[in-house]
């Protein structure tokens, strides 16, 4: 389905040194992700005899029972065709092995052994293990069969999906194993462990799972012995996490006395095309690996993950200081740089009481308090024309004032109609035309503006209008520095809430995000805004979804509607959403002849489409097979 896996991390009830009665609860546990229709599920370390039994693990008879253990859940698992990753302790060359065994309808697999032992304080894995991070092109025997063996093994159903083993320590190591695996093509990644618990340890432990998933790009699944290991030094608490791409997607509660089984779908699509669009993740070394095929794995027959539908605005409300902080150091130090090294000392801003050049100014404001500029350098200008409506002027010169910036008015009126009348356009035919020649003067006022002050054209467009192209050609398509190309609408609105924190303009901020977003080009009707932008071009929150999902890993245009579905299920229907992702790939391919020479702008996100740095594409593609997708 579209690249999601569903995977399972599984912490089992254990005695230490009954394998019969661990095999038990394994297969509950199995039956129980098979159901779940979960493609992978890791169980923890030493999964049949218990990580403690220590010694015993040298001992002829737990190892027999062992081996028959996993012979009888083998025998059980022969309609079961979830890949089932269990922990065992194996004997080859007169070595013990501490390792992976990989199980699917009733056959094994591979064994993964593990490459770092710890050895210190509670820890004494040496005493009886011997480290197999040598052991490549091997195999063993195992319950009268040839077993491939070694630490070059991956896994892979040669779609979408290819995994990686590593134990414990491994992740804990300088150099931990999954790098390697991770830069040979595994997107999804398994740890079986013994991590016990200590005061703040739990907390660590989730943070090296999350980065590591980061820094591999990949999903992680991992999955530690719970409270039935053996206490007589240590406790441990059976944590199961699964991270993808640096965040948490599920982690289980720690302590429980019975089984437990968490489960996430994790997207393996957009991990491998994030790889290809993004980071250093190429320049990795391969090494030579060998590749276990898998098939007929489970499939999800309803996706069970929460697509955030504000892919571009933070989820946790904790957050908003330090990101809107962030944004707004980054678009103030950015014109700062700009201005001087053009020793300029003015800013000159066209404010309409909309969203985009409210940012701008008061982004502008924070560059010049920073700098401690006199703040009466920065020029607003209103230019109303046909359709501005008192509202928005009002907020504009409101907003001005309280910022106690330098505010000026110039009505375009007159100006328009006289252009009008130049090219002989009728001034009651309410074209492309009609709009365009208003946008053109108010862009031409600015330049000429700055040009007689000395001052630097702030753009105000925004990363949604870019995409869209939903400018005037040389109208507000061009600046002199595009403060907030950077940042989609859905963005702009949250980082303009921050600004409410400014007492003196909080009810100015209000009224303007209340205002429906429209260019005011077309005359209103009684005060009554008549153009708004969201009924012509659909919402921008659909919009900035499609962008970045497009942009950040390549998605297809049907994934994009399958994902957004689920995201806006409860707001916009399918054919509602098929329709404007059609017209979002129309106007993305036919405007790129904008983005081309648009001006420069600090880039905010990770998205951008600057064609100077992250967005290269010729102006004339053709756009069918996108369009043929979504059919």
């Amino acid at each position: 389905m579209f690249g999601f896996y569903r995977v399972a991390s599984a912490v089992n009830k254990t005695i230490v040194g009954n394998p019969s009665k661990n095999a038990k609860e394994i297969l509950t546990l199995i039956k129980e992700a098979h159901n779940k229709e979960v493609s992978v599920v890791v169980f923890p370390e030493l999964t049949l005899t218990g990580y403690t039994a220590s010694d015993l693990l040298l001992n002829q008879t737990l190892i027999a029972s062992q081996n028959s253990a996993l012979n009888t859940i083998l025998e059980n698992m022969k309609e079961i065709n979830s890949i089932v990753i269990l922990g065992i302790a194996l004997i080859d060359a007169d070595r013990l092995y501490n390792c992976a065994v990989v199980i699917q309808s009733g056959e094994i697999l591979a064994l993964v052994p593990k490459s770092y032992l710890p050895n210190k304080k509670e820890f004494y894995e040496k005493r009886q293990f011997v480290s197999g991070r040598d052991i490549v092109k091997s195999t063993t025997e195992l319950l009268g069969k040839e077993i491939p063996f070694g630490v070059d093994l991956l896994f892979t159903d040669n779609k979408n999906m290819t995994f990686g083993i590593e134990i414990c320590e491994d992740l804990w190591a300088v150099t931990p194993p999954s790098n390697h695996m991770a830069s040979n093509g595994a997107n999804l990644l398994f740890n079986l462990s013994a991590s016990n618990e200590l005061i703040g340890k739990a907390e660590y432990r989730e943070e090296l799972v999350r980065t590591q998933s980061s820094r591999c790009m990949a999903a992680y699944v991992y999955s530690s012995a719970g409270v039935g290991e053996s206490t007589t030094d240590t406790v441990f608490g059976g944590h199961a996490i699964i991270c993808e791409y640096g965040s948490t997607l599920a982690q289980n509660k720690r302590f429980s006395l019975e089984n437990t089984l968490i489960t996430a779908d994790v997207d393996l699509e957009r991990l491998s095309w994030l790889r290809l669009n993004e980071s250093s993740y190429c320049d990795g070394r391969r090494k030579k690996t060998r590749t276990i095929k898998v098939e007929n794995l489970p499939t999800i027959s309803t996706l069970q993950r929460d697509i955030n539908p504000m892919p571009f605005v933070p989820s946790r409300y904790t957050q908003k200081k330090h990101r809107c902080d962030e944004i707004v150091q980054i678009q103030a130090h950015g014109l700062i740089k700009r201005m001087n090294h053009a020793h300029i000392k003015k800013a000159v801003i066209g404010i309409s009481g909309g969203l985009d050049s409210t940012l701008a100014l008061l982004s502008t404001h924070r560059a010049f308090e920073i700098m401690n500029w006199d703040k009466r350098n920065i020029i607003a200008i209103t230019m109303p024309g046909f359709g501005t409506t008192n509202r928005t002027k009002s907020n504009a010169a409101e907003l001005c004032k309280a910022l106690d910036v330098t505010l000026k008015s110039i009505d375009i009126t007159e100006l328009s109609l006289k252009e009008f009348e130049a090219i002989e356009h009728d001034r009651e035919e309410l074209s492309v035309t009609y709009e365009n020649v208003q946008a053109r003067a108010r862009t031409s006022i600015l330049m000429n503006i700055a040009n007689k002050e000395g001052g630097l054209v702030i753009g105000t467009g925004d990363l949604s209008e870019i995409a869209l192209g939903w400018s005037t050609y040389n109208g507000d398509h061009m600046s002199m520095y595009a403060v907030n190309s950077g940042i989609p609408k859905t963005l702009i609105q949250y980082v303009i809430e921050y600004f409410k924190a400014n007492r003196a303009i909080t009810h100015i901020i209000d009224d303007i995000l209340n205002t429906p977003i429209s260019p005011e080009l077309l005359p209103h009707e009684d005060g009554t805004i008549v153009q708004e932008t969201e009924n012509i071009i659909g919402p921008y929150a659909l919009h900035d979804f499609f962008l970045y999902h497009f942009i950040k890993y390549g998605a297809s245009p049907s994934k994009i509607l399958f994902l957004a579905t689920i995201a806006f299920d409860t707001k916009y229907n399918e054919e509602s959403i098929s329709k404007w992702l059609k017209l979002f790939l129309r106007r993305f391919f036919t405007q790129q002849f904008k983005r081309s020479c648009m001006p420069d702008g600090p880039k905010v996100g990770t998205i951008s489409l600057s064609p100077r740095a992250d967005w290269k594409m010729a102006s004339d593609v053709d756009f069918e097979i996108w369009l043929d997708s979504i059919e």
